[in-house]
């Protein structure tokens, strides 16, 4: 299919999909483009090919996350610079997104030939990721069940990503007035309006926090029973650390900063808040962190994905693009089935990387591509079987 074949049938459909994406020097992608279909999309190799590198680099346009350190760590080795560039429809829009990072200047993101800025960028490009990290989620640190919900909510309401911002900006703020206090270069009165600052803001995020909770309760739970054949009830429950009630959250939030002010000073950093919160899941009524098996982990991981997709789409319209790194092999022949079966119903644009053939049914119902060394080629089925 020609690229400008590829925008008039995703114009047709008028939903999100990806028509081409470009890499220069993007980790061992030196100057590869590909486009893919409006369906699945499948990326065959063996490990430490670049399979992972293409999932990354959308991730990356989308989020601005990545598995590097630094930055600057995606660029391919002796090279000065990296782009990534993808042509995309969203609500019937062709769009173009491009970043470039680089050794010696400050990262470049355009939208449609324009730059914006970075809190710009969440929301244009959504896509969601699951790897087999995600399986490790329910027990993990808090901070990865806070981003797995953050990402969900900046995507659907970018002002979200934007209130998040700020309430991080005044905790660090918070936290830097607590030590001068503590070391006697501040005063303690000091803290009330910026106290004030922060309920007023922390009371934005997590009222979107708990709307958004309630949500995918509902959707999660669809998506659990489905997948268990109606033996699992999923539950998702936000825990307000630190405050005892969802109402006037505002008013609490102060109050508890005032009542913890003394602790907060000696230790230099703010005790509780939107920045400490936690998700608990429930498989039948027991803690899954603590008393789920291998088997409900894997089916909870897979049914949080979809749920996600689902409500990112509720919000928006439209379903985001869904990034498949590898979990395939994680999980079991019924599970591969019903998440295939998924993706063809509501025709998802999926990018699936995998290394082997025998995870996919006989009959195609996407493309395949074939990732060697930073090569990427379109395979034709014939020659694969």
């Amino acid at each position: 299919m020609r690229l400008t074949d590829n925008f008039r049938s995703l114009k047709r459909k008028s939903s999100m999909n990806i028509a081409e994406i470009f890499f220069r020097d993007w980790r061992n992608l030196a100057d590869v483009s590909f486009c893919p279909a409006d369906a699945v999309n499948i990326f065959l190799g063996r490990n430490a090919q670049g399979k992972t590198n293409i999932l990354e680099a959308i991730n990356f346009v989308s989020l601005l996350r990545s598995r590097a350190g630094k930055e600057s760590e995606l660029i391919r080795w002796g090279q000065s610079s990296a782009i990534v560039r993808v042509k995309f429809f969203k609500a019937g829009i062709s769009h173009e997104l491009a970043i470039e990072i680089s050794h010696d200047r400050r990262r470049r993101i355009l939208l449609d030939a324009n730059p914006i800025r970075p809190r710009e960028l969440i929301g244009k490009l959504n896509s969601v990721l699951f790897s087999p990290e995600d399986l490790f989620m329910f027990k993990g640190s808090p901070s990865s069940r806070r981003k797995f919900l953050d990402a969900q909510i900046s995507q659907a309401a970018p002002v979200y990503f934007l209130e998040l911002s700020k309430y991080t900006r005044l905790v660090e703020i918070r936290n830097a007035l607590l030590k001068r206090i503590r070391d006697g270069s501040a005063q303690s009165e000091e803290l009330d309006l910026w106290d004030e600052q922060l309920a007023f803001v922390a009371d934005k995020v997590i009222s979107k926090r708990l709307v958004a909770v309630d949500k995918l309760n509902v959707l999660a739970n669809t998506m659990q029973q489905k997948i268990s054949a109606q033996s699992e009830n999923l539950s998702v429950v936000y825990d307000l650390r630190g405050l005892d009630s969802r109402e006037n959250i505002s008013e609490n939030f102060l109050r508890t900063l005032r009542s913890r002010r003394f602790k907060d000073i000696q230790q230099g950093s703010t005790s509780f808040g939107a920045h400490l919160d936690d998700l608990k899941f429930f498989i039948n009524g027991h803690e899954l962190k603590v008393f789920g098996s291998q088997g409900q982990l894997r089916t909870a991981a897979l049914a949080l994905k979809l749920s996600e997709l689902q409500f990112i789409k509720s919000e928006t319209g439209e379903y985001p693009l869904l990034l498949l790194d590898d979990v395939m092999s994680e999980l079991d022949t019924v599970r591969r089935e019903l998440l295939l079966e998924f993706l063809r119903r509501e025709e998802i644009q999926t990018l699936i990387t995998a290394t082997d053939r025998a995870y996919f049914p006989p009959r195609s119902f996407g493309k395949f591509f074939s990732v060697k060394a930073g090569r990427i080629a379109e395979v034709d089925l014939e020659v694969m079987a």
